[in-house]
């Protein structure tokens, strides 16, 4: 049953008796299904850049490829997701295919041993999360009132980020208990996962984002997406994205330098998570009262703090807890805020295929970086990759700020 939005500004309810504006029950439901998810993603994630590169052998460009994939590859099909949620008018239903191709390289994880194998897995993993992110996202967005994007997607990131911080805990006491039993891993993972597609099909409703019956063609998507609203924006990403290191190879930095890092590896996602999850919310009710373009070009400036931080030749306890609490603000100022930037600058038919287009530009962009950070890292390792990617940062910073300089006046009508 389609419920609209249009028809039923209040449908989910986004005020209590009091009057006071709350966040709508589907954004905190696709929130628990995003935490159930990122259990299950990060048990296998967290352990990834130490078994490949310590057990299986890979060398710094085998992983820089490999993160690569994991960044980039569901950039192909990001697109695709946001316009057949779009043209259908069922977001729910393609957000569903997603989590269940993501929930099934779970279990595949189990025979696949060789490079080739975990390639594989990995690929349709992150194929998953492309079909799904854009319709999840362009249900939030149709769920909440526009002045509080920035909140609703806070509070979502908020759930999402807190399954984060417990799938390494749930990895690490799995390993702890049976040690080098990535089996035990795979499995449990896969069973989190089943349950988040379960709560998706079952609890949220399908909220109808394109009106009834309405067909979108592939032109008037483009020329919603290449518009002159997301023109500048789009390039704004895409520079950000070409100087974004990817989490792993902090972690690997990390772990480089000094035995604190070595020795809790699993544990540093739970870092980055635990500072994301307390931040979150608050970063984006700032962003609805400041400006949500300032406060994603502010978080770049977090990012750049972990560069420098990481590559100081050493280490320990206080550098390490401050090198996570600052890619925790990174990202609680930008994964969410730039979802909830772009979903006002498009038509509210096309507001998947914008989200998408806005996200592979992003993981496209990160791609070519871990493929160049990879290689800069075997030929003069982590410290002088890491000073040079904080170079370019720099500059990349101030010119995204001048491409994204007064954007929220052009929010769309529609």
């Amino acid at each position: 049953m389609y419920v609209s939005l249009r028809d039923r500004p209040h449908a989910d309810g986004t005020e209590n008796r009091d009057g006071v504006r709350r966040v709508s029950t589907t954004v905190v439901l696709l929130g628990v299904v995003s935490l159930l998810t990122d259990v299950s993603s990060e048990m296998v994630a967290s352990v990834l850049p130490l078994y490949l590169t310590a057990v299986v052998g890979l060398s710094p460009i085998a992983y820089g490829f490999l993160d690569g994939i994991y960044q980039g590859v569901s950039a192909f099909v990001r697109l695709a997701g946001g316009y057949a949620g779009d043209r259908g008018g069922q977001p729910k239903w393609v957000a569903v295919f997603g989590y269940g191709a993501s929930a099934l390289s779970r279990i595949a994880m189990l025979p696949a041993t060789g490079f080739a194998a975990i390639t594989a897995v990995v690929t349709a993993d992150r194929l998953g999360k492309g079909l799904r992110t854009a319709p999840r996202d362009a249900l939030i967005a149709g769920a909440s009132d526009p002045s509080m994007l920035g909140r609703s997607f806070g509070v979502h990131r908020t759930l999402d980020t807190f399954g984060a911080a417990l799938g390494p805990l749930v990895a690490f006491a799995l390993l702890a208990a049976v040690p080098g039993s990535y089996d035990s891993i795979f499995v449990v993972s896969f069973a989190v996962a089943v349950v988040g597609v379960a709560v998706l099909v079952l609890f949220v409703p399908n909220l109808k984002t394109a009106t009834q019956g309405a067909r979108l063609g592939l032109r008037r998507v483009a020329a919603e997406v290449t518009g002159r609203r997301l023109r500048r924006p789009l390039f704004a990403a895409g520079l950000l994205g070409l100087v974004t290191v990817g989490d792993g190879f902090l972690y690997l930095a990390l772990q480089d330098r000094d035995d604190f890092a070595a020795t809790w590896f699993p544990l540093l996602y739970v870092g980055t998570s635990v500072a994301y999850l307390g931040l979150a919310v608050p970063l984006g009710r700032l962003a609805d009262r400041v400006g949500r373009a300032r406060v994603l070009v502010a978080g770049h400036g977090a990012l750049l703090a972990c560069y420098l931080l990481a590559a100081l030749p050493t280490g320990g306890l206080t550098l390490t807890l401050a090198v996570l609490l600052c890619l925790g603000v990174y990202y609680a100022a930008t994964d969410g805020v730039l979802p909830a930037l772009v979903s006002r600058l498009v038509a509210a038919e096309t507001r998947g295929s914008g989200i998408a287009a806005a996200q592979t530009v992003v993981v496209l962009a990160r791609f070519a970086a871990s493929l160049l950070f990879g290689l800069l890292w075997s030929l003069q390792g982590p410290g002088w990759s890491l000073l040079l990617f904080a170079g370019l940062l720099t500059a990349a910073v101030p010119a995204a700020g001048w491409l994204l300089r007064g954007i929220e006046r052009r929010e769309a009508t529609a």
